[in-house]
């Protein structure tokens, strides 16, 4: 496997001892003030997230003025109107609607004309299926399916910007394998994208090995999406933020038990070639994983803390990170998450200030995303919810 920068990881001013009073560590490794880290809920402390202090709704504190649309409120804006966008897994009871039981939309291409109406102008796939009696019938995964669904687009003003589909499971990749991934590569250029990847992790492992494995597959599999003017990229949840296992001694299996210090997406970074490989930031899972992986056992026995940056990742791999998931939540130290999830706008997630640091508001690409918003009693919901989220997004302006 070639590596493409020293893999090695020094933990530098992020990582001490636990020797310091919590609070006071965690607060000097994010690098902000002691009157914003009460006021902010994106640490971890002692365990826990530092509970915050807000005195207004979610709207006010975050100085949101919700001008559907109107780009002229105060300061500037954070997502330009032409990189707002949505993932159609929100709203995937929609898709999946039979268009003869009832009045909402369904099927794709009603669904499009409802986002384009809400303002979207992005959305990224997650997966071609719909309902067999939608316009098009359930699988659109074929060429003829991916023409039809680029007409809908067009017709609504969108622009598909990426796809949660398919990443072989064999390695070295089977003939079948390498021809359904070239098969998805024309589906999303006949769609228009730059950009299709995955909606899991490269691997589910802690261990280095793995992950030297994983970075051979996708460094592969990206150029060959590379020659069809594609980039690959892969999404996170919470663990892939988790500590890599990379130290002695060993288990009874041969395996390290402890770590360096360096996480294990920032490991597949450093070893997966910039130019072929690229990433999609889940910001809310990120955040789950700055509370739950904040200590590591090093080489030594000894607790280290290292206080996961989610911005600061981003910002040190700047264009490595094109696409992101904008997920919103709201505190809760009693799940083991740290956050519930809610509509974009309406939680505790500070976005003005991840969108401020991230910078490159015209190269990055935020689809909005709630897992949780198809209701089984309320068929409205997440059509609704995707209206919220969307003026959520179009009200963020960077602080004067």
């Amino acid at each position: 496997m070639t590596s493409y920068s020293d893999p090695s990881h020094s933990t530098g001013a992020d990582a001490t001892a636990l020797t310091d009073a919590p609070d006071e560590a965690l607060r000097r490794s994010l690098g902000v003030g002691r009157r914003r880290f009460l006021s902010t809920c994106t640490a971890v402390a002692a365990g826990a997230v530092a509970a915050p202090v807000f005195g207004a709704s979610p709207a006010l504190a975050h100085g949101r003025d919700h001008d559907h649309g109107n780009d002229h409120g105060r300061g500037q804006v954070l997502v330009p109107p032409h990189k707002r966008g949505i993932i159609l897994y929100t709203v995937r009871d929609a898709t999946a609607r039979d268009p003869l039981a009832g009045d909402l939309p369904s099927g794709f291409r009603e669904v499009f004309k409802q986002l384009a109406r809400h303002g979207y102008r992005q959305v990224e796939f997650a997966g071609y299926r719909q309902h067999a009696n939608a316009p098009g019938g359930d699988n659109l995964e074929t060429v003829e399916g991916a023409r039809l669904l680029r007409r809908w687009l067009d017709e609504y003003g969108l622009r598909a910007q990426g796809n949660h589909g398919f990443i072989p499971s064999s390695w070295p990749l089977t003939a079948a394998d390498k021809d359904t991934f070239k098969k998805h590569l024309e589906i999303a250029n006949i769609l228009g994208m730059d950009h299709m990847g995955t909606g899991g992790d490269p691997t589910g492992s802690s261990y280095r090995a793995d992950w030297d494995v994983a970075a051979d597959k996708w460094n592969a599999l990206g150029e060959i999406a590379r020659r069809e003017g594609i980039k690959l990229y892969t999404h996170n949840h919470d663990s892939a933020y988790g500590f890599l296992l990379d130290r002695g001694p060993l288990d009874d299996q041969g395996r390290p038990t402890r770590s360096s210090g360096i996480r294990k997406l920032e490991y597949f970074l450093k070893i997966t070639d910039p130019k072929l490989v690229w990433l999609e930031m889940d910001i809310f899972w990120a955040h789950v994983a700055q509370y739950k992986f904040h200590t590591y056992t090093a080489a030594d026995g000894s607790t280290r803390r290292n206080v996961f940056d989610p911005a600061g990742l981003v910002k040190r791999h700047n264009k490595r990170y094109p696409l992101f998931h904008a997920k919103d939540g709201v505190v809760d130290t009693t799940n083991g998450m740290g956050w519930d999830m809610v509509p974009f706008g309406t939680g505790d997630i500070d976005y003005t200030t991840f969108f401020s640091r991230v910078g490159l508001s015209n190269y990055r690409n935020p689809m909005v995303e709630d897992d949780n918003s198809p209701s089984a009693t309320d068929p409205a919901q997440s059509l609704r919810e995707a209206k919220i989220s969307y003026d959520g997004m179009a009200a963020l302006r960077r602080r004067r």
